[in-house]
């Protein structure tokens, strides 16, 4: 049975996708993001990290167990200078932010995909969007890697981890679409003791979301996909971010590929 996740062919999801990751403008009626009243070096620091949710608390200091659903992700944030994108969970949330003159993170606008998912996923996705409705005052600690706090006026707090972003480190990277086999077959792996590796091959979408053109060989793949879990005897097609390490000594991979998104998702019959 075919599971399609996000439906890349429809123009509904790809205005998401295209608003929650590109978009760049806020939405009208709110205010721009001025650089004259928010601190650069704070920007800077939500830019260059991706933030993964890792502690969560209400008012009387006990653990939001509802935002740690089972065999999940944790949610993680990402900004750009004037979008935030949440994923995690079931659907993504994706819309603009401003930072008040009293530090309080103020997302506006905010979108999310449509998908259905199992109770205690949406469950979280919900406990989670109704925080961000509200004022979050924000701090960013000093530590390394640095931490992110974001506390309600009832002290409902979240605290979320820095992880520098591939962008900081390496610069823009490719976007690609891989196809992942459903099964992964032996092979001698020339970077570590591995004797199984994933099968993919490269396809191409057009502007509508289409599949475009022949696919690629299917041949090994002998890197880690980064926020990738594969599952055996499911095949998917993932939109992929590369980038290149340039020149590395020793049996290093020369490029770095991280999960930007799963497009679709089919059970293989074994």
């Amino acid at each position: 049975m075919r599971r399609i996740l996000l439906l890349l062919a429809l123009t509904a999801q790809l205005a998401f996708v295209a608003g929650a990751y590109a978009a760049e403008a806020p939405a009208a009626g709110s205010s721009p993001v001025s650089q004259d009243t928010m601190d650069n070096e704070l920007l800077q620091t939500l830019q260059n990290h991706r933030w993964v949710l890792a502690e969560a608390s209400d008012g009387e200091n006990l653990r939001i167990d509802v935002l740690f659903p089972p065999a999940v992700q944790p949610y993680t944030f990402t900004f750009t200078a004037s979008m935030l994108n949440v994923q995690g969970g079931c659907n993504s949330f994706g819309g603009s932010y401003q930072i008040n003159d009293q530090s309080q993170l103020e997302a506006q606008q905010m979108r999310s995909s449509m998908m259905a998912c199992e109770p205690l996923l949406m469950q979280a996705d919900d406990a989670l969007a109704a925080l961000l409705a509200q004022p979050l005052q924000l701090n960013i600690s000093e530590d390394s890697p640095p931490r992110l706090q974001l506390r309600t006026v009832s002290n409902e707090t979240l605290v979320l981890e820095g992880e520098a972003t591939p962008e900081s480190l390496y610069g823009p990277g490719d976007i690609i679409f891989l196809e992942v086999d459903a099964k992964q077959l032996p092979c001698r792996n020339p970077r570590n003791a591995q004797t199984s590796c994933l099968q993919v091959r490269t396809i191409n979408f057009d502007e509508q979301g289409l599949r475009a053109g022949p696919s690629g060989p299917w041949q090994p793949f002998y890197d880690a996909i980064d926020g990738y879990n594969h599952i055996p005897g499911e095949r998917n097609v993932l939109r992929v971010k590369r980038f290149d390490r340039g020149a590395i000594a020793g049996d290093s991979a020369p490029a770095i590929y991280i999960l930007d998104l799963i497009v679709e998702t089919e059970t293989v019959p074994q």
